[in-house]
This record gives C-alpha cells, structure tokens and sequence, in this order.
C-alpha cells in the first residue's frame, strides 16, 4: 500500500511522485543546484530550483527542518535577484548583460534572513528550561558521554550550563557585533567557533554551513574580489584565472542595461513587498504568543519560528477506533504503518496526532464502516514525567485544527 505522507496545511495537494521519477527529480535538482551556482541560464535555472527544493520540503512534515525551511525562502528570493549579472556563465554568453552593480535590497535580504535566524534563536532561549535548568541540553550531553576525547566534558554538568548562556548570549549578541563594522571581524570568528562547536557535537545537517556562508554575507560585497586579490600573490593558477577575468572585463565594460530590479516604476510595489517580507518574518517567531499555552508543549507557533533545539520530547501510545453501531473497538499501533521518524514526531505534535487520527477514520469510512477514533498518548517534555497529552474522551474526526484559537482537547502537562 501507499506509505502514508503527513502534508502541511494547505498543501495535501503535494503528493510525491511514483519511482523511480522521484529520484531522478532528484538528481534534476541537483543539477539545476549547479546551475544555479555557476550562473547558467540563471533566469530560468534559479526559479525552477527554488520550486523543486520546495516541492521536496513540502512532501513531508515529519521531515520539517529549520534550515529547509530557510533555504527554501532563500532559493526562492535569490531568483529574484540579478545574482548573475557580474559572474556567471551567462555573462560569458552574453557580456552585454554584465553590470557591476545591484540594488541595495538585494543586498540586504540575505543577511537579514540570517538575522532573524539569530535573533529570535536567542529570543525563544529565553525561558526558564534553557537558563534556570540547562534544559535540554543537559540531557543530550550526558548522552554523548562516550565521545571520543570530548565525551567526558561534554558529559560535566557545567558544560550544559556554559553552552545553554553561551548560546543564548552569541544568538542575542551576534546581529549588532556584525553591524558595526569594528565589531564584525570578531563577529564573524565567533560565528566560525560557535557554528564549529554545533558541528562538533549535534548533527545538524548542513546548517552550520549555511550560517557560516550566510554570516560572511554582512560583510562589504567586494569581499571575495578582496579575498582573491590576496589569494593570488600565493597561488599562481588563481592569478593567471585572476588577470583572466580582468581582460575580459576589461573589453566588455560593465553597460546601463536595464533590469525590472532597478525599473522605477516597480518601486513602489517594491516597497509594499519589502515591508510585508520583513513583518512576515517578524509576525512568525511570535504568533505563539496568542495563545496562552506553552509553545514547547503544545507545539502551536513552534515551526518557522526559529525555536532550535529547544526542548527534548518523547511520547508513546496507540489510537483506538470504536465502531459507533456495534461499539467494537480496534486498536492501532503508528509504527505498523509509519516510518520510525513519523511516529517519533506523530507522538509529540498534537496537528499530526489530529491529521493522522482523522487519516484512520477516512480509511475505514473507506472500507464501509463508521467509527470514532480516540487518541491514548502520553508524553513527557525534557526532564519531566510522562503525562496524558491529549484527551483520550474526545473522537479526534470531530475536531478540526483551529489556526487561530486553543486547541481544548490538548491537555495541560499534570
């Protein structure tokens, strides 16, 4: 049978596709990645990758990753952007079409994503499980114990307290040391060790990467010119590509071609799109503060918001389905059906506990029969002791997912 896929509100209409299409989409992005990166047809590459990455980031909730969801606004707003009009193969192409310069926004997305990536990191620190209990950090330390040379220090308990005020004061800190200019050499390399600790000792994919090359982006954009510059009193072939690129600019001098990113007439909407940008990205790491309830535990306000490793959760449990005619129960255990990754976030995410419940009663109104389904899930947050997480009494195919208001049937920690 088809493995069941947790979508994202909005998009149950994204359905993957049958192998082996999948995998060679795949490898498609992949080399549209390329593309994009050595500016070929980057007008048409760049638009095209930022649809499938996000075609892929939206196959699956259970895979939701902070930094997927940061590279997908960042692929989607480097196509906008005249990012290969100075270096890229296009310009090889067509010469005319090279311009040395570009507006002063495209300039400031990037660094300002990366911003708001830092700054309300630090912000969602700021509660009393990271500053008064070390939490959960202490818990994942103590599990790497046996790391080796480090696992022993990783292990002290003070080591949890030093990374938990660490990470909160670099994350609160880190935007200002790098807005002023005497400040952002010393920024930067303490972005380089924080990043490199996280690398270290979590496994988070490619996202201290990500930071560093988007941390270097609030630097002056003349910087990697600067960089070869020096580069290349050291290592020949760099100053022989270096002096090649300087006859070609040379004979191709850098033309008034007219782009819509510069057109004054798209100014204004412009403007409109800039500041709706920025309150979007603004709004999302504090809509959890309309509801009253913990974010950490009801999870209402948690994606898109830059909550990163913030809490630990484990839950366990099954879901039981009452035929409403005869009163027949039958119970269902997730794992016989989903991945072990899907189960480990179902157990813990209340709208996948909702969104799988109401996929149980759609099968068996498939199969002719008319039942109710009730969720029995327990779950403990960081430190804490397991307790009933959702209202066992409530037939989860009579509720829907309410964006804006509480969600009743999740039960308060006991």
């Amino acid at each position: 049978s088809e493995a069941f896929q947790f979508s994202y509100y909005g998009f149950e209409w994204v359905r993957p596709l049958p192998e082996p299409l999948l995998s060679v989409y795949f490898l498609l992005t992949a080399g549209l990645a390329l593309a994009v990166a050595l500016g070929w047809r980057f007008r048409w590459t760049a638009p095209a990758f930022a649809v499938g990455f996000t075609y892929l980031f939206l196959l699956e909730k259970a895979h939701y990753l902070n930094h997927a969801y940061l590279f997908c606004w960042i692929s989607a707003l480097l196509a906008l952007t005249p990012a290969w009009r100075e270096w890229s193969l296009d310009v090889r192409r067509r010469p005319e079409q090279r311009s040395a310069t570009i507006p002063w926004w495209c300039l400031a997305l990037f660094p300002f994503l990366m911003g708001i990536v830092y700054f309300f990191g630090g912000i969602a620190k700021l509660n009393s499980a990271w500053l008064e209990r070390a939490m959960p950090l202490q818990l994942w330390l103590q599990a790497k114990a046996d790391y080796f040379l480090i696992g022993a220090l990783l292990a002290r308990e003070a080591t949890a307290w030093i990374l938990a005020w660490g990470g909160a004061l670099f994350d609160l800190s880190i935007v200002w040391l790098l807005l002023w200019r005497r400040t952002r050499v010393f920024g930067f390399w303490l972005a380089i060790g924080f990043h490199f600790v996280n690398l270290l000792i979590f496994h988070i994919g490619i996202f201290p990467f990500l930071s560093v090359a988007l941390t270097a982006l609030f630097f002056p954009p003349d910087w990697p010119g600067r960089a070869v510059d020096w580069l290349a009193q050291y290592l020949p072939p760099l100053r022989y590509w270096r002096e090649r690129y300087r006859r070609f600019t040379t004979r191709h001098p850098t033309a008034p071609t007219r782009f819509w990113q510069r057109d004054t007439r798209w100014s204004g909407g412009l403007a409109v799109a800039l500041a709706l940008l920025v309150g979007l990205h603004v709004f999302l790491p504090l809509r959890h503060h309309l509801w009253p309830d913990d974010v950490a535990w009801t999870e209402q306000g948690h994606r898109y918001a830059w909550r990163m490793m913030l809490r630990s959760k484990q839950g366990r449990g099954y879901f039981s389905l009452i035929d409403r005619q005869t009163g027949a129960e039958e119970r269902i255990l997730p794992h016989q059906e989903l991945s072990s990754k899907q189960v480990r976030k179902l157990l813990t995410h209340p709208d996948m506990i909702l969104r799988y419940a109401h996929h149980l009663g759609e099968r068996a109104a498939a199969a002719g029969r008319d039942v109710a389904v009730y969720a029995h899930i327990r779950m403990r947050l960081n430190d804490g002791q397991y307790a009933t997480y959702v209202d066992p009494t409530v037939d989860l195919t009579t509720v829907e997912w309410d964006f804006f208001g509480t969600q009743p049937w999740i039960l308060p920690p006991e």
